[in-house]
């Protein structure tokens, strides 16, 4: 009588192959989608920041905001950009808070750039922030909610020729490493954000993220220089620009 093998199944020492085996392709392929997925983000980050450049060009020349009535437009936060709320006006030669009926219409970004929270929008893994310069030269920051702050509105003359955005990722090494800086001058500049505090998440809720005058020579003033190529600023970050 013929004697019957199991074939079916797999031996202790088979299977623990196999596992070995799914473990060292795991090992070389996670770490390969890991630095693919932070490559995309950061390369969506960059495309966000020069859609938001164009659309503020737009934003200006189109005299939209004019909250002096000087008949020199001004740059706008997210939140006006994509007519999620009524655009700053003027009363009299004041800047005012605008109505229901000074949305912008056609809107110049998508509806999602008004989707503001904590001062900041976020999209692809990454942070997004707004500042508009005040009467000193300092960041005026998106309202929590989106728009300008009634408390602290952006001056009217300096907004006419000045912004910037900052952007970083929501985890640092899992949604992206690196931080970015766009302005009203159409430089974008890189962060490798390697210094002690490293940009990550929502300052609202723990995360920290770079200040208004981070990426300038001069601290506290949005009309200053850029400071590439060299460490200092706030938090000693090194800035570069972008090809």
């Amino acid at each position: 009588m013929r004697k019957q093998t199991n074939t079916a199944g797999f031996t202790l020492i088979e299977l623990m192959i196999v596992v070995a085996i799914i473990a060292i392709i795991a090992s070389i392929a996670i770490p390969k989608l890991l630095s693919a997925r932070l490559a995309a983000n950061e390369a969506a980050a960059l495309a966000t920041l020069r859609t938001v450049s164009t659309a503020q060009a737009q934003l200006q020349s189109s005299g939209a905001i004019d909250s002096d009535g000087d008949g020199s437009g001004e740059y706008g936060y997210f939140a006006e950009l994509s007519g999620a709320v009524p655009l700053r006006v003027t009363n009299n030669g004041t800047p005012a808070a605008g109505g229901a009926g000074d949305l912008l219409n056609p809107a110049i970004l998508p509806q999602g750039f008004g989707t503001v929270q904590n001062g900041l929008i976020t999209r692809s893994g990454y942070h997004f922030r707004m500042w508009l310069p005040d009467l000193a030269w300092a960041g005026a920051p998106e309202a929590l909610t989106g728009g300008a702050d009634a408390a602290n509105f952006p001056h009217s003359d300096h907004n006419e020729v000045g912004w910037c955005c900052y952007t970083w990722p929501v985890e640092v090494g899992s949604t992206g490493t690196r931080a970015f800086f766009i302005s009203s001058e159409g430089d974008l500049l890189s962060c490798n954000n390697r210094q002690a505090n490293r940009y990550t998440g929502d300052p609202a809720g723990g995360g920290y993220g770079p200040s208004y005058d981070e990426a300038y020579d001069t601290a506290g003033m949005m009309n200053s220089g850029l400071r590439t190529g060299s460490v200092g600023g706030n938090d000693g970050t090194l800035w570069s620009l972008v090809d």
